[in-house]
């Protein structure tokens, strides 16, 4: 009998078929692998602290990703050339901030800070993107506005300095404090009520959330016009308002956050986020 030779020509075609899809997956993957990394965590952490700088220092961890950024902003003709160079600072903030309108995003959405959803769009054919950030849902805690990374950072600084703490204001509050100037009016920021606290607890408190990735101070009615509390701001969370993000950056280069651009007179410890403090705890 002779073999059926239809059989064997599918037969050959299916075995062709596989080793086209082999290739094709191959070379899929080979492409994908061929894409620069950006580390959002590395980014954003750029985008909160380069704007403060005196200086054009870049900060350590975050050139190829920023560059990467900046080269896509370039090729939707929203950020010159001449910035491009790994310096998250201002201009790449205004050019960040216009090519999330450009997507329809408007407030804390359009804040200048990259998010996940926009910087995976703006990465599309140009970049991966890893150490993915999100401030997560909004939710209630002693009667204010939090969201889930910040209750999480809230939670482990509790547990660290073994005593509840408890919010005087939360996140999402525009115009709520005219005394916070904005500050409150994004994510990631609150204050906490010390009453009851003597001065050693009130500085312990500051450590323990500095310690979980909070930029934090100990603020007095001498500073300002409000009474004893700790000021705190969950360093990379996304939805910040221009005003607490100028605070992370203050922090991280030393100042106290407040107006007066003075010394930090907080405790001072390794600075890390919360994302480091998870992966080292």
């Amino acid at each position: 009998m002779k073999p059926n030779m239809k059989t064997r020509s599918g037969t050959a075609a299916l075995a062709a078929f596989a080793v086209l899809g082999c290739l094709t997956l191959s070379t899929t993957q080979a492409s994908a692998a061929a894409l620069p990394v950006v580390d959002m965590e590395a980014t954003v952490l750029a985008a909160q602290i380069d704007p403060r700088r005196a200086d054009d220092t870049l900060t350590p961890g975050a050139k190829d990703s920023v560059l990467a950024v900046e080269r896509a902003l370039q090729a939707r003709n929203l950020l010159d050339a001449r910035w491009v160079d790994g310096y998250f600072g201002t201009t790449t903030i205004t050019a960040y901030a216009a090519y999330q309108r450009s997507l329809g995003y408007t407030g804390l959405a359009a804040n200048g800070l990259p998010g996940a959803s926009s910087l995976a769009t703006l990465g599309q054919n140009r970049f991966t993107v890893s150490h993915v950030l999100k401030p997560g849902s909004k939710v209630q805690r002693d009667g204010y506005v939090v969201n889930t990374r910040t209750q999480a950072m809230l939670t482990e600084a509790e547990r660290l300095l073994g005593r509840r703490l408890v919010l005087s204001q939360g996140s999402y509050n525009p115009g709520g404090d005219p005394t916070s100037a904005g500050t409150h009016d994004g994510g990631g920021a609150l204050d906490i009520n010390v009453d009851g606290m003597s001065a050693t607890t009130r500085t312990a408190a500051a450590r323990a959330l500095r310690q979980v990735g909070f930029a934090a101070w100990v603020r007095s009615p001498s500073q300002g016009d409000w009474p004893w509390h700790i000021h705190a701001v969950a360093i990379n969370d996304t939805d910040q308002a221009t005003q607490a993000q100028n605070q992370v950056g203050d922090y991280y280069l030393g100042f106290n956050g407040l107006a007066n651009h003075r010394p930090d007179d907080g405790p001072r410890i390794p600075i890390r986020t919360w994302e480091d403090y998870q992966r080292t705890s």
